[in-house]
């Protein structure tokens, strides 16, 4: 069993072992890093850095603990230095890559924004995610629901989602389902587990 609950699903792929929790788990609910140059712990956000990769799950807690416990040295089996601002950097590298990610969706057709096309989107049944920025009204934001069986990730702001789309801010945005849909998700999860406001689960339809 996972946490919470869940099983174990040996589909998601290869697994790891979080040096903070002790917990095994599929890598994309982890964060790697490898030790750089100068035995400096380095972030491995998309995982193909060179090097032994050193997990911990995507989880605050977990990175704050292995920091302030010196556990990346018993990770990597020797003294590495390892930034003060370590957690700040996961979040900022992270936050970057959804953003890409989605930017690249909408290049592909698979994403919008702006209220009016994502109201749309949602009633043609052709919007698998919703987006909503966590600075965004919260009374407009309650007027769409994240799509039956559907995602939602309202733990962005505007100003990266305005990244995303190519504006100056976004508050509302939609992704269709397949093409990078699954890894944006995956990556926002992670995203959630590390930003100390994670933009709560959104309106449920129904």
């Amino acid at each position: 069993m996972g946490r919470g609950g869940a099983s174990k699903d040996r589909s998601d792929g290869a697994e790891r072992k979080c040096i903070a929790t002790g917990e095994v788990q599929p890598k994309h609910g982890l964060i790697r890093f490898v030790v750089g140059p100068d035995a400096q712990i380095v972030p491995d956000i998309a995982g193909k850095l060179p090097g032994r990769g050193i997990y911990v799950a995507a989880d605050r807690d977990a990175l704050e603990k292995a920091v302030a416990k010196k556990l990346f040295a018993r990770g990597a089996k020797m003294p590495v230095q390892v930034s003060d601002g370590l957690v700040a950097e996961v979040e900022r590298q992270l936050a970057r890559r959804v953003v890409d990610l989605i930017a690249l969706s909408r290049k592909s057709g698979r994403a919008v924004a702006g209220y009016e096309k994502v109201k749309t989107w949602l009633q043609n049944e052709e919007a698998q995610v919703l987006i909503q920025a966590v600075d965004g009204s919260g009374r407009g934001k309650s007027k769409l629901s994240t799509p039956h069986y559907g995602s939602y990730i309202g733990w962005l702001t505007a100003d990266e989602l305005g990244l995303a789309f190519g504006r100056q801010t976004v508050i509302h945005g939609a992704l269709a389902s397949g093409g990078l849909t699954q890894r944006v998700v995956e990556e926002a999860n992670r995203l959630r587990g590390v930003r100390e406001n994670d933009g709560g689960n959104g309106r449920r339809e129904g």
